[in-house]
């Protein structure tokens, strides 16, 4: 625990019920709706549905959502998959016929049909106990009445002006006169606002069918999109098994691919063949860390995808004891940087997490996200509507396990995560920032159970992150002054972070004092609350 004399965020600490998400107004849904009788569900999509209003450009119901739930505290993990799919149109061939060599972010084939809101609604029928309309409505009245701009959301904006200039329909939602809006302006969003009546009034359907969805598959057609109203009405989400690896005597729950779960267990077990001992931030742990990430993130681009007939193999293969000791044998705490393949990756940071655990110990780890800062930029006027551009991540490769197919979902960074111990969870948490988000559950979790740090001060420590498929090292102010040069010397390219590295938040269940212990991420505007 750190000496309460430092500087920076105090843990919170409550008894009841709890949650932490990256935004203020989001983590008071959150406990708006447990304390009027919602349960963690409900309040973790109550506090989602806020953040696609109030964050904008990191989530919203144009984008995709992934979620891990624990009922009373549990260890049988429920998981579920809220990936959105392909156009049914939408392969190699097709997109090789209209010119396309690669999935830009900005264009109308990075669009997959969204999944968040028939995820949100199966969850909240299937495991809440209000109704999707009762939950949505601190959403709808943020939409409609206004909200301040906060400080995290005015940084995030000015740097997606140019991108949101580029679609008339998104530049009048999110622009004032072509302008970022500052911190503490205030905006709203009547047409979003609509949307989220119509879905609260009649479910998901409202969305995926009827006027809302022609409205959206307009704008994507103007745009050149391949997709049709059939796409949208059959988005469906689905349960999955969650996978899990131990991990200093602890549990590690991850949901399975096609998300990249599988790569933060793959770095754990690689780690798990080291000591990692003394300064958390000390050069050795952290050539260690750089190393395993390298080797799992070049193993997630080999064998990572919406496969679902290979999935369990690969899940097995890359979690086998003799592929992290493959991996690890690689490794020299003290040598140069290893000599791997390169490949091109997908730049992509944005992403919203939100952790909650309510008074019965029911917990919910929940990530929905947009991809890149505001999406695709491609907006629906009518609806307010702003898609993601997760299909981004498609590989034009014919046989790769992520090439682009009919109906298949991308390959998935978003990741919510949960710890367990002794056949009860103790921690749902998760970490924002794209694909930093493997890497940085396993800097997380190396913080918390290598080196005894709390969670607010593991949040707090500066962070790096190897840009898969390169030698390039991002790192943020602090490590950049302290290991920039010794870095470069191992055979690192070292880079300053042109942001800040991720976020995360997490919510400790001491099962012992009856207590919560809640942390959130100084990078982000949220807080951990509870009562």
């Amino acid at each position: 625990m750190r000496d309460f004399e430092q500087s920076g965020r105090s843990l919170a600490a409550a008894r009841s019920g709890m949650a932490a998400t990256s935004h203020p107004a989001a983590t008071l849904t959150a406990i708006d709706i447990l304390r009027q009788g919602g349960n963690a569900v409900d309040a973790a999509v109550g506090a989602v549905a806020v953040q696609g209003v109030v964050e904008p450009g990191s989530t919203g119901i144009g984008g995709d959502c992934f979620a891990l739930l624990s009922k009373g505290g549990s260890a049988d993990i429920i998981a579920y998959n809220g990936a959105g799919r392909a156009p049914a149109a939408a392969t190699i061939d097709s997109l090789n016929q209209l010119g396309v060599e690669r999935i830009d972010g900005q264009s109308v084939h990075s669009v997959t049909v969204p999944g968040a809101v028939e995820a949100w609604g199966r969850l909240v029928a299937d495991h809440g106990r209000l109704d999707l309309g009762a939950v949505l409505q601190p959403a709808i009245a943020l939409a409609r009445d206004g909200y301040a701009i906060t400080p995290r959301v005015a940084y995030d904006l000015r740097h997606a002006v140019e991108r949101l200039r580029a679609n008339q329909a998104a530049s009048e939602i999110f622009l004032a006169e072509g302008r970022a809006l500052e911190f503490g302006q205030l905006h709203s969003q009547p047409r979003l606002a609509a949307t989220l009546e119509a879905i609260g009034r009649n479910g998901p359907e409202a969305f995926y069918r009827g006027r809302i969805a022609e409205a959206m598959l307009e704008t994507l057609r103007e745009h050149g999109g391949l997709h049709s109203l059939e796409d949208f009405a059959s988005a469906q989400g689905e349960y999955v098994t969650p996978i899990s690896s131990s991990f200093r005597g602890r549990q590690v729950h991850e949901c399975p691919p096609n998300g990249q779960g599988v790569i933060a267990l793959l770095i754990m077990n690689v780690l798990s063949r080291f000591t990692l001992k003394g300064d958390p931030l000390g050069i050795d742990n952290l050539h260690v860390e750089i190393e395993a990430a390298r080797l799992a993130y070049a193993a997630r681009n080999r064998f990572l995808g919406d496969t679902p007939n290979a999935g369990a193999a690969t899940v097995a293969h890359l979690l086998s004891d003799r592929f992290a000791d493959e991996l690890a044998a690689r490794i020299d705490p003290k040598g140069g940087a290893l000599n791997l393949p390169s490949f091109e990756d997908v730049v992509h940071k944005d992403t919203v997490y939100v952790c909650v655990v309510d008074k019965d110990r029911n917990a919910v780890s929940l990530i929905n996200s947009l991809f890149s800062g505001y999406g695709s930029g491609i907006a629906c006027g009518t609806s307010g509507v702003l898609f993601h551009n997760r299909g981004q991540s498609f590989s034009l490769e014919p046989g790769h396990p992520n090439a682009i197919a009919a109906g298949k979902r991308p390959m998935h960074t978003i990741i919510p995560a949960m710890v367990s111990e002794c056949g009860r969870v103790t921690m749902p948490f998760g970490v924002m920032g794209g694909h930093y988000q493997a890497m940085g559950h396993a800097y997380f979790l190396s913080r918390l159970f290598d080196h005894g740090l709390d969670m607010q001060s593991a949040m707090a420590l500066p962070r790096l992150f190897a840009l898969p498929g390169t030698r390039i090292v991002e790192a943020e102010r602090a490590l950049l002054a302290r290991h920039g040069a010794e870095l470069e010397r191992r055979g690192f390219e070292v880079r300053a972070a042109a942001r800040p590295i991720g976020g995360a938040q997490a919510i400790q269940i001491d099962w012992a004092k009856g207590s919560l212990i809640g942390a959130s991420d100084p990078r982000k505007d949220g807080c951990a609350l509870g009562w």
